[in-house]
């Protein structure tokens, strides 16, 4: 398995490690999983916390279980549907998806943007693109950076021509480049699809859609991006575990 995460639970790792390699088409369709005792003994973990594992997975659409069969991944054509409940799986988005281009990195600026991103001056950059799995469009962003953190990507192909298609994240870009990301705020919201959009998404005007908005913010409490994207519900899943107050009701 790979390191866990700060604060990642056994169970959570497992299913990590299992769903990239399910993106990453290690296991074929059809073919089972390892058993609940073989990955126990393999990675010394308890059948519980193989279970629990596996039950993320089911949940996600990842795979299937039969019973007295074992579990299956599901096919392909059947199981899209992407989840996000951190900023590891966002960051995963290069195991399985494209991102296309649509208006290049440039220079540009918009005050309450500019707010949110805690800016002083009045410049940063923007990048809308689109995601792509398989060929099949499932959502729209547009990135927002400070000048400081945009100029150092301004002359990647991968940003900076109409068109391209790659497998990166801006997350991952950010990082590779120095940036440590801590956290990442989320705002979600139901909006009905513009024409661009539509024409973007491949949707009909008016059609509902994910509006999420993520700012992300470094180790030192610094936004470093602003992403607005909407989805095609039927392609996006967030999972959130919610727990008690700190007081029982009377």
């Amino acid at each position: 398995m790979r390191p866990p995460y700060p604060g990642e639970s056994r169970y959570r790792l497992l299913a990590r490690s299992l769903r990239e390699a399910i993106l990453e088409d290690r296991f074929a369709e059809g073919q089972p999983l390892p058993t609940e005792a073989t990955l126990a003994a393999t990675f010394s973990l308890s059948r519980q916390t193989v279970r629990r594992a596996f039950l993320e997975l089911v949940s996600e659409g990842l795979v299937f279980r039969v019973p007295g069969r074992g579990t299956f991944v599901t096919p392909k054509d059947s199981r899209y549907r992407r989840r996000f409940s951190s900023v590891e799986d966002l960051m995963n988005l290069t195991l399985d998806t494209e991102l296309e281009v649509i208006e290049p990195l440039t220079g540009t600026f918009d005050e309450e943007v500019a707010e949110r991103l805690q800016l002083t001056g009045r410049s940063m950059y923007s990048v809308l693109f689109r995601r792509l799995h398989r060929g099949e469009i499932f959502c729209t962003t547009r990135v927002l950076l400070p000048a400081a953190v945009g100029s150092t990507l301004d002359t990647l192909p991968e940003l900076v021509e109409a068109g391209h298609r790659s497998g990166i994240t801006i997350i991952g870009l950010l990082e590779s480049r120095g940036a440590r990301i801590a956290e990442a705020e989320q705002v979600t919201t139901a909006v009905a699809a513009s024409d661009r959009q539509a024409e973007l998404l491949g949707c009909t005007p008016g059609a509902p859609l994910l509006h999420i908005e993520r700012l992300y913010i470094d180790v030192a409490g610094v936004p470093v991006e602003l992403a607005i994207s909407d989805y095609l519900p039927e392609h996006y899943s967030h999972r959130l575990r919610l727990g008690r107050g700190g007081s029982e009701a009377p």
